[in-house]
């Protein structure tokens, strides 16, 4: 007879010992997967429609409010609010607080909104002070995801290997058409190099490793004063689009 008190235990008919090492990793990896499964088919449910044409700026988290570059997010930011735009942003410091700081400023009767998506870093405690609403996340696939379900058009400043992580997470999925109707406008000369790194050693060589139309999604610019007068195009468009047809989806997201 079994003692009932003995740790090691056969597993019943329908459970699993702790100590039976094999079979717990099994119906982990089995549940885990099966999370994914809800993951994915919460992301069909698409967002209700909001009532501004939203901008996501990515940029660098390093520079400061003495930097040039600084004060031209902080104008572009505050030009794009006096549109009627809402800024988004990953909240933190930088040209990320730059441009969250342009919104408020611009924005002295709070009819637009100055969104921050956090992402918890040891170095990044808190959100930036001029978000006014923020979304906090513990990983960076559910924030980019976030950050693609809130956006109708985005706008990369220089920045880092996170602000190109960013930058290549919404090039692709225009690329493969998981967006659409969604303008990537990257500032700087940084990433006009890119894309002609892009060109030089996908496009340009046998056999071509990516599509030249699909290397071109990016529209670079040099000044964010360029970028501006692009997203008033957009915003017009976008305007349009919901007179006609209040109800059409969000563009399809990751």
């Amino acid at each position: 007879m079994t003692d009932p008190l003995n740790p090691i235990l056969l597993h019943a008919a329908d459970g699993i010992s702790a100590y039976d090492d094999r079979a717990t990793f099994k119906t982990v990896e089995s549940a885990v997967l099966q999370l994914w499964d809800v993951v994915d088919n919460l992301t069909r449910i698409y967002p209700p429609k909001h009532e501004r044409y939203r901008v996501t700026i990515f940029g660098s988290a390093r520079l400061h409010p003495e930097d040039l570059l600084y004060t031209q997010v902080r104008q572009l930011a505050s030009e794009l609010t006096a549109m009627g735009c809402d800024i988004v942003t990953g909240g933190g410091p930088g040209l990320m607080q730059a441009a969250n700081e342009g919104s408020v400023i611009a924005d002295p009767e709070n009819l637009t909104q100055s969104i921050g998506v956090r992402i918890a870093l040891e170095q990044e405690q808190q959100a930036n002070p001029f978000v006014e609403e923020v979304y906090h996340h513990r990983t960076f696939f559910s924030r980019l995801h976030h950050f693609v379900v809130l956006s109708d058009a985005f706008v990369v400043v220089p920045g880092g290997i996170g602000t190109t992580l960013e930058t290549m997470m919404v090039w692709q999925l225009l690329q493969v058409r998981k967006l659409h109707h969604v303008p990537l406008i990257l500032v700087g000369s940084m990433w006009v190099d890119l894309v002609d790194w892009a060109e030089r050693h996908m496009v340009e060589v046998t056999p071509p490793l990516a599509n030249a139309v699909d290397v071109r999604i990016p529209t670079c610019v040099e000044t964010c004063s360029e970028a501006i007068a692009l997203l008033q195009q957009y915003q017009t468009q976008w305007q349009n689009t919901r007179v006609v047809n209040p109800q059409c989806p969000t563009p399809e997201s990751i």
